[in-house]
């Protein structure tokens, strides 16, 4: 599998920062990267980076399944993650959820036929201080409000 150079050498900087017989300690930042860089999790990775950190395919699908922020299926260009938990859904984080999904027309781990924009539904973002609390990509909102949440997604639609 190729890779962009700067992902390269993010994997080799990642290899040789653990001590001997630890390099499975990478893996879950090596899924990031690569996913970022990707858009999402392939099985062509999932066995590459198995490799790299001599491990088998199927204790990386392990990792996968108990990890929300690792996707096999691609994302949008912008990543909507709003938070339903109990701090946010006192603050109406639930409603907040209702009125993306019926603004944007997809549902939880969709994306948009664009491909603009995915959403997903999850349980915290360790924002619940400033709930409602929604993440898109690595960027946090706090104290969102339905009108803010339009705005913002009006934005990311503008911003192909």
């Amino acid at each position: 599998m190729t890779f962009s150079p700067q992902l390269e050498a993010r994997f080799d900087k990642l290899l040789t920062s653990y001590p001997p017989g630890r390099q499975r300690s990478a893996m879950i930042p090596m899924l990031l990267y690569a996913q970022d860089e990707l858009g999402h999790i392939s099985d062509e990775l999932i066995g590459e980076v198995a490799k790299r950190v001599g491990v088998t395919p199927l204790q990386v699908n392990e990792v996968l399944s108990y990890y929300s922020m690792l996707h096999k299926k691609p994302l949008g260009k912008y990543h909507v993650q709003i938070c339903t938990n109990i701090s946010c859904l006192l603050n109406d984080g639930d409603k907040l959820w209702e009125h993306a999904c019926k603004k944007l027309g997809i549902g939880h781990k969709e994306a948009t036929a664009d491909g603009q924009i995915s959403l997903e539904e999850v349980e915290c973002i360790g924002a619940c201080s400033w709930a409602p609390a929604i993440q898109v990509n690595y960027d946090f909102h706090h104290f969102v409000t339905p009108q803010q949440l339009d705005e913002l997604l009006d934005g990311l639609r503008k911003n192909p």
